[in-house]
């Protein structure tokens, strides 16, 4: 990796915790994230987003952000939008694309209609639906709600009595849920970085699916890294990273989710705009597997801040 100048950063927020449902890998992350730029030279500092966040980010003198927030309020546009307001360039997607990222309704129609294979899928609209839903799509299926990250509110179910409990769980957290088609085989992460896509990774897990637990919790899950494809089917999800990436106008970094079939097609499940930095987090292990450290992730991050 070229190296940076430090200097040329100026003083940085790494903006994290906030009050979404992910504060508290937020909080993780920003950590994680602050110490390497310390250490890398940068003057940086912690603010832990609230309601004081103007008046911190004047008081700091921020020449720029360093988004380390994760879901509501920190990944869905109105963070960026607030820096643009400010004039002070940030890391990541841009308001926009950070948007259409985090709503995972809307993104799996741009992907539909992008041409980029993506899991069936219906809204959950009322108790009484239910079973129209299951009869279109079967009784194996995610039930998601659209706008949170790290399988917060999710649940997999193998049949339709198991939909209802599911459907509640995940309106506790948001008004729009919806069901997708489970697609039964292994499950790969791509992360992208600065128009890159990295080294694939595939994830294993005891659990029901790779959930909250089996991703900051748990000590059993598993990271192949080499992923152990084909070099041209490993190519072929990365190309499809790509396009999921640039289907929502996402830019700097990101990371596409995706599950294969058995027959070996992928199937993109979602785009995240500000994944982990948490020392459980995949964006980090594929950087590694490139042979770029922690810190100098994070100073290329930074660098491409607008």
């Amino acid at each position: 990796m070229t190296q940076v100048d430090s200097s040329q950063f100026g003083r940085v927020a790494v903006l994290y915790g906030g009050q979404s449902a992910e504060r508290d890998v937020s909080l993780k992350s920003g950590k994680a994230v602050f110490d390497a730029l310390v250490s890398a030279g940068v003057n940086a500092v912690l603010i832990d987003v609230g309601d004081d966040i103007v008046d911190r980010l004047h008081q700091e003198k921020v020449d720029r952000a360093f988004i380390a927030l994760h879901g509501v309020g920190g990944e869905d546009g109105r963070m960026q939008a607030l820096l643009e307001f400010l004039n002070i360039p940030y890391t990541g997607s841009g308001v926009e694309a950070s948007a259409l990222a985090l709503d995972k309704w809307y993104s799996k129609q741009i992907f539909a209609g992008s041409g980029i294979p993506t899991p069936a899928y219906r809204p959950l609209t009322d108790e009484a639906g239910l079973a129209q839903v299951v009869a279109e799509l079967g009784e194996a299926l995610m039930v998601k709600p659209a706008h949170e990250g790290s399988s917060i509110g999710m649940s997999k179910v193998g049949s339709a009595e198991a939909l209802l409990p599911a459907y509640r769980k995940a309106r506790e957290y948001d008004d729009r849920v919806f069901a997708e088609q489970v697609i039964v085989g292994s499950e790969y992460t791509v992360a992208v970085l600065n128009g890159e896509a990295l080294p694939a990774i595939r994830l294993e897990t005891d659990h029901e699916f790779y959930d909250y637990n089996a991703k900051y919790i748990a000590n059993d899950t598993r990271y192949i890294c080499p992923c152990g494809l084909p070099a041209e089917k490993e190519a072929e999800l990365q190309k499809l990273a790509l396009r999921a990436f640039q289907a929502l106008g996402c830019s700097g970094w990101g990371r596409a989710d995706f599950m294969a079939d058995a027959q070996g097609n992928f199937y993109v499940l979602e785009v995240n705009t500000v994944p982990g930095m948490t020392d459980h987090s995949l964006v980090p292990m594929a950087a590694k597997q490139k042979g770029m450290s922690f810190e100098e992730l994070v100073c290329n991050i930074l660098m491409q801040a607008q």
